[in-house]
């Protein structure tokens, strides 16, 4: 159900997702001011709602009850009801607006859950479930931001969710041991004669350990390569937004990679003048992203989003129906007029 006025949100709730997308992922703003603001606008909202979710389980001591509260709301999200919090009103429009079904934000707190009871992943394909929940999700949902339902290009956004994630496992294998967690597939580890309690005992680097590393990039890599595809059928508008974000995140790869490997003893960091450069490539290869990959099957473990997208999009836009529609219209421009007096009032204050 469409939000009521009194819970859209306010062009205050916005500055605020995009300060918080700004202070949480340096990588992720800087793509995004790529993005048109049609799109950007909604994509901070999910990042808001997101984070805060992800606190609410990381600083609370009682995770399994903040999983059951972020379920509450994303059941009040979902109703038009959501609580007065930036955060939830922007998400709760945005999943209304773009028919976002519900098994993709029920699939990311699926995978905090997982975060909660300090799961393991036994081998890749686990890792995999564990990456599509927790970022193939946010792929899946940044498709049906910019209108796209195609299930090849769900499959090559939920690649790329997929991929960021390696990505951010592989750079953050030795603060996550710090805090008791470990994503590295075990059989991995296992391979390279790396006993999984001593290290989180004990984190620290070794030649072996370097190898798993290198291992979880190579795979991070492949994907990249294969979401590519999904870039080039993206409005073109769109494309050097997310371009930026597959080009940046790579290169978190490739200064791990610069590090020697050692993602325990140093943070892999992406100075702000390669981001620079990244964004400006992003925008001269808009054009030219290769479609080889496009027809790829989606890794088996993203499938479910990707078919749960596809389906559930149009049942629900026509599940709004014309009157609704025009509800939610009176209901934006009451909002637009509210944030165009807002500055004004502010300004009028400033000047007395």
């Amino acid at each position: 159900m469409p939000p009521g006025s009194a819970d859209l949100p306010t062009w205050a709730d916005h500055a605020n997702c995009r300060a918080l997308l700004r202070s949480g992922s340096k990588s992720f703003f800087a793509a995004s001011l790529l993005l048109p603001p049609r799109v950007r606008d909604p994509a901070c909202a999910i990042y808001a709602f997101c984070r805060l979710a992800d606190d609410a389980i990381d600083v609370d001591h009682g995770r399994f009850a903040a999983i059951k509260r972020l379920r509450d709301r994303l059941d009040r999200a979902y109703a038009g009801r959501p609580l007065p919090i930036s955060a939830d009103r922007a998400f709760a429009e945005a999943v209304w607006r773009f028919g976002i079904p519900r098994a993709l934000p029920e699939a990311l707190l699926e995978g905090f859950a997982w975060d909660a009871e300090a799961r393991r992943y036994p081998d890749l394909s686990a890792l995999h479930a564990y990456a599509s929940r927790v970022a193939a999700s946010v792929g899946a949902i940044m498709a049906l931001l910019m209108d796209q339902r195609d299930p090849d290009v769900l499959a090559r956004a939920c690649d790329l969710g997929i991929a960021m994630q390696l990505t951010n496992i592989a750079r953050d294998v030795g603060e996550d041991a710090r805090a008791g967690r470990l994503y590295l597939p075990l059989d991995w580890l296992a391979e390279e004669r790396i006993d999984p309690d001593a290290f989180l005992a004990a984190p620290q680097y070794t030649a072996a350990l370097g190898r798993v590393v290198a291992r979880l990039l190579a795979e991070a890599e492949r994907l990249y390569r294969r979401a590519e595809a999904g870039i080039a059928r993206l409005p073109a508008n769109c494309r050097a937004g997310i371009g930026a974000a597959r080009l940046i995140y790579a290169e978190i790869g490739r200064a791990v990679e610069r590090n020697g490997l050692d993602s325990v003893s140093v943070r892999a960091v992406v100075p702000k003048s390669r981001k620079l450069m990244l964004l400006a490539a992003a925008r001269a290869r808009t054009a030219f992203w290769p479609l080889t990959h496009l027809h790829d099957p989606p890794v088996e473990a993203a499938r479910f989003l990707v078919e749960a997208a596809a389906a559930a999009s149009p049942a629900l836009a026509a599940a709004r129906g014309f009157d609704a529609r025009v509800a939610w219209l009176v209901s934006l421009y009451d909002r637009l007029e509210r944030r165009d007096r807002a500055p004004r009032a502010l300004l009028a204050r400033a000047a007395r």
